[in-house]
């Protein structure tokens, strides 16, 4: 019984925080904090939230920026959208290029497969930065609510090929050169893979590249669905490579918001550290984490932070 009131409370305050209205928010709560509230302690919660959400990206297997915007932007109040959706961006440039080296010696990262991909969505992502803070706030607010749900479903629904049946090559690809082989040290032995629907990919990533920029959510969710279910790559192959993309694609987008005045130290730094910390911790706990209830987790998560940005879109 005890239990139970205990589950009680917790989902009641969450829901409590879910459906408070910005302007109370903004206008009684936000003003008292904003006026008796040293800066030191936001930058400070935001570490040790960043801290969280990179022990949880990395158990659950999605990038920092996914999660961070939508929980950032919903809940830290005395901060702008357009500042939140600047330090997505660098949180997840930060883990890809601190992961984009080793990725490609490794040999899952593959160069020929990502830069066509990569030009197409890092060109896209620089229209989408720019529409993002072009837009009204609660425009981009509802737009980010509806997507994270949208991946909310995806992440539901979707399932993952380690190795895809690709019967034959596209001819685009083949033009490209696209295939390769990588050393797969789990079974002891080389995979030799190569790809198709190609063009379909290349207009996946147009979209994809787009709501990266226009949201700062990085794009490792969307990425590895297209390459691993549309176009064929191996699972570890779409992996690595995604994650190395997102070296190229988020820096373009990220010069838009420097250029606009968009990141700001004191939400930049403190979540990039946590989220890189974090991810240190995740990696250690990996081995002994129950992936299928982590990956609830960041669900329920993702679920709550979408439906607050939707609300707080929609004014209610």
């Amino acid at each position: 019984m005890s239990h139970w009131i205990k589950r009680s409370w917790v989902w009641g305050v969450l829901l409590a925080v879910l459906f408070m209205t910005p302007e109370g928010w903004s206008a009684e709560t936000g003003a008292v904090a904003s006026a008796v509230t040293p800066w030191w302690i936001w930058a400070v919660a935001l570490f040790v939230t960043s801290f969280f959400l990179g022990i949880v990206a990395v158990l659950g297997g999605v990038g920092g920026g996914v999660l961070f915007v939508p929980i950032v932007g919903g809940f830290f109040f005395p901060f702008h959208l357009d500042f939140v959706r600047g330090a997505g961006l660098m949180v997840a440039l930060a883990g890809a290029l601190a992961a984009g080296p080793g990725l490609l010696k490794s040999g899952m990262a593959n160069l020929r497969l990502a830069m066509p991909l990569a030009l197409i969505a890092s060109a896209s992502a620089i229209v989408g930065a720019m529409m993002g803070l072009a837009l009204p706030t609660n425009v981009v607010q509802t737009s980010l609510g509806v997507t994270i749900l949208g991946i909310v479903a995806l992440m539901w629904s979707a399932k993952k090929s380690e190795r895809p049946d690709v019967p034959k090559a596209d001819a685009l690809s083949s033009a490209l050169g696209i295939h390769g082989v990588f050393f797969d040290a789990a079974r002891n032995q080389e995979i030799d893979w190569k790809v198709h629907r190609t063009p379909m990919g290349l207009l996946m990533f147009v979209v994809i590249g787009i709501m990266a920029g226009m949201f700062g959510l990085g794009a490792g969710w969307a990425n590895v669905p297209v390459l691993n279910l549309l176009m064929g790559a191996p699972l570890k192959v779409s992996v690595a490579t995604s994650k190395f993309m997102l070296s190229i694609v988020d820096t373009s987008a990220a010069w838009v918001y420097l250029n606009k005045g968009a990141v700001l130290a004191l939400v930049s730094v403190p979540s990039i550290l946590g989220i890189m910390l974090g991810s240190l911790v995740g990696v250690r706990l990996l081995r002994r984490a129950n992936a299928s209830v982590v990956r609830k987790v960041v669900i329920g998560m993702l679920f709550l932070a979408g439906s607050r940005a939707l609300m707080k879109g929609l004014g209610f």
